[in-house]
């Protein structure tokens, strides 16, 4: 059976490979850098057991870890490590659209994973772990992208290597963002975020009416995504505060269409923000963009559109 942990384990390598490359060149905080940060990824179900088991020194290590991370990440030394431009652009001359194959690959077979995920058994077994199935079907994906890319470029295995660690080192800190900002939210249901915001709908809104606090909950994933960059940070907080108490329980909502479609509705906020930084401000310095928001201002009329499609789809569909 495939299990989360084996993906973890590969990015633990991928994230080691890179330490190991900065370190070579004596580039010594980026290599700290993805050194730490290789450390849950590889050791963390061992940490988990340890802490279950009563040892408190793994996960002591591991928040200092995160101070260091911080520590690091605010010193300003790390620095973007990247090809030529006349490189970049042979490339993209010689390979054509066959550069968007092994890109695709991921969303595509992705979503062939999850859906083949109660076929694929063996021996009464099923063969991705059945606690985690779309995560797992996700790091196959990456590695049958990864196959195919090798495939489409006749590059050897060493550069795939090379190009993981130069894309970790030009996305830096923000390669964290999406993490942090989904243990930010776990973190803000916890302390009860999530009862203030329903206090507060309660005050501004008719909770009385369906569609007013759909419209909150719509809106409110918006605003909560924009501030913190991510959906899975909004998500918890305002299922805490609107979605369950007044949707599902209050009105009938149906809990299954109302998260889906209410994670999809919270990225239109990821196409908002700059706090999204990984998806809207790595990519303008990526392409070498003069305008750092150019990618958030290509985006704002797909983010409207997609905001209202969604409003009118939970509005019809999640009352069934």
């Amino acid at each position: 059976m495939v299990r989360l942990d084996y993906i973890y384990w590969l990015i633990g390598a991928l994230l080691a490979v890179g330490a190991w490359y900065n370190l070579r060149e004596r580039r010594w905080t980026m290599a700290a850098f993805w050194a730490v940060l290789a450390c849950p990824f590889a050791f963390g179900q061992w940490i988990q057991h340890a802490t279950a088991a009563g040892l408190r020194w793994p996960a002591q290590a591991m928040g200092l870890g995160v101070i260091a991370l911080g520590l690091l990440a605010a010193s300003g030394t790390l620095q973007a490590h990247g090809s030529s431009i006349e490189e970049r652009r042979d490339a993209a001359l010689r390979l054509g659209n066959r550069l968007f194959a092994p890109a695709l690959a991921i969303p595509l077979a992705t979503l062939a994973f999850v859906l083949a995920a109660r076929f694929l058994t063996w021996n009464g077994t099923s063969l991705l772990d059945a606690a985690q199935p779309t995560l797992v079907a996700l790091g196959i994906a990456c590695v049958i992208a990864l196959l195919a890319a090798l495939r489409t470029t006749r590059a050897p295995p060493t550069q795939a290597l090379s190009e993981g660690r130069r894309l970790l080192d030009t996305l830096g800190s923000a390669a964290l963002l999406p993490m942090v900002l989904a243990t930010l939210g776990s973190v803000f249901a916890a302390t009860g975020v999530g009862d203030a915001v329903a206090s507060i709908v309660g005050a501004v809104i008719p909770i009385d009416n369906r569609y007013a606090c759909l419209l909150a909950f719509a809106f409110g994933m918006v605003l909560f995504t924009t501030i913190m960059g991510n959906a899975f940070a909004a998500f918890p907080v305002m299922m805490a505060g609107i979605g369950l108490p007044l949707l599902v329980l209050k009105h009938g909502a149906a809990p299954a269409v109302l998260g889906s479609l209410g994670m999809l509705t919270g990225y239109c906020g990821t196409l908002l923000t700059p706090m999204a930084a990984n998806f809207n401000i790595v990519p303008a310095v990526l392409l070498e963009l003069p305008d750092e928001y150019a990618v958030i201002r290509a985006q704002l009329p797909t983010a409207f559109a997609l905001l209202t499609v969604n409003v009118l789809l939970m509005a019809v569909l999640v009352f069934l």
